[in-house]
């Protein structure tokens, strides 16, 4: 049950992980909306779970935990609309990095 379960998500963590190492060189080699939109996915969820790990590790208490948990998903859907925003309605992520990088 449960641990079926951690053993999944422990591999999804880790699909991610690698998706992040692939996207990189692609952001940089063919930019675009697809990987864009892909990145703002894969950083939204990877920050996300991260984040969570450190609420497990360091907060404690029922009302706390939910709390804490409460605003993790209030922060991970906030970042990835305005990531998608970003995208959309401006340069992209691709284009901002390389204009930074241009800089």
């Amino acid at each position: 049950g449960s641990s079926k379960a951690a053993s999944l998500h422990w591999t999804g963590e880790r699909a991610v992980s690698v998706l992040l190492l692939g996207l990189l060189p692609a952001a940089y080699l063919c930019p675009g909306p697809a990987v864009d939109y892909s990145l703002a996915a894969a950083l939204t969820l990877h920050g996300h779970w991260g984040l969570g790990q450190v609420i497990t590790d360091y907060v404690h208490g029922d009302v706390p935990i939910k709390v804490a948990n409460t605003g993790l998903y209030i922060l991970s859907a906030l970042t990835f609309a305005g990531l998608c925003h970003f995208n959309y309605q401006d340069v992209g992520i691709c284009k901002a990095v390389a204009m930074l990088w241009s800089l």
